[in-house]
């Protein structure tokens, strides 16, 4: 299969020429409708060429994509650009010494590694996922890099400590979930996962603060946020949250949570809203 798990060296995977050239005028497009346009249409026929996987670079680090089933792959290797810049701009506006970011529903490391790549060596980054395959990929990705400072996790985080049903979706796996939203969502299907609350993910790695942290779990963000507001010491409240606009999919709303704890909101796509807690600007 296309997607199936290839642990061959980085750069074995490079992309054949035709495709390198496709991939050098998609990434060259501007964020407007034309650019978007052009890039899917390239990118549309350049998928099509493919036998497996891509080694590639993008946004500072190294990554092999299989871009085929999974919505964030094929973005980072055709139109990384594309690829959160606001956000990832955002985190990198609130650097600090020992810079802390947690990375809830890593995918295959898109946020992870490009935080890493300018976060420096003295940050901590934890990457939480779920998915025995894409944490694979997550895991191989990690290595193929120099950073040293991300760690990946295995795991689901919830409101519980224990175990959960996670839906999978065979069109595009990064839309797993612990909550079944929609029909599609679980086309590929329902496995067990481990899982643990997000307090207890952070008392075992033994942190004293956290300077931000992207929640992409589709859905699943009350679900993490209100047994951990409620139960965690203010100083482990993530100073930057930036949250996925999904609110119709929340049996409570995150937003209004997280208002009322005291963050302020900062819309900064049309995709991600930004909580942060005034006394940390």
């Amino acid at each position: 299969m296309l997607d199936e798990l290839d642990q061959s060296p980085y750069g074995e995977r490079a992309p054949s020429a035709a495709v390198a050239r496709i991939m050098g005028v998609t990434r060259r497009q501007p964020d407007n409708w034309l650019g978007r346009r052009i890039a899917y249409a390239l990118r549309s026929y350049a998928r099509s060429q493919l036998t497996g996987p891509v080694d590639t670079e993008a946004m500072g680090a190294r990554f092999r994509l299989y871009p085929f089933t999974n919505v964030c792959e094929k973005k980072i290797l055709f139109t990384p650009q594309f690829f959160d810049p606001v956000e990832r701009d955002f985190i990198r506006s609130r650097l600090r010494p020992d810079f802390v970011f947690l990375d809830v529903g890593a995918n295959i490391g898109g946020y992870s590694l490009a935080v890493a790549a300018f976060a420096g060596p003295q940050a901590r980054i934890i990457a939480f996922e779920p998915q025995p395959q894409i944490f694979e990929r997550l895991a191989y990705n990690i290595a193929q890099n120099p950073f040293g400072t991300i760690k990946a996790v295995a795991c689901a985080v919830a409101d519980h400590d224990g175990e959960l049903t996670l839906f999978l979706n065979c069109e595009n796996r990064g839309q797993a979930s612990v909550k079944l939203v929609a029909s599609e969502q679980s086309s590929g299907g329902m496995i067990k996962v481990p899982a643990k609350s997000l307090l207890s993910l952070l008392r075992e790695e033994e942190l004293t603060h956290v300077d931000a942290a992207k929640l992409d779990v589709e859905g699943a963000e009350d679900l993490i946020m209100e047994p951990f507001l409620r139960d965690a010491p203010k100083s482990l409240w993530p100073r930057l949250l930036l949250v996925e606009n999904i609110e119709g999919r929340w049996h409570k709303d995150v937003g209004i949570l997280l208002l009322d704890h005291g963050y302020r909101s900062i819309t900064i796509s049309l995709r991600n809203v930004a909580f942060e807690l005034p006394d940390a600007t």
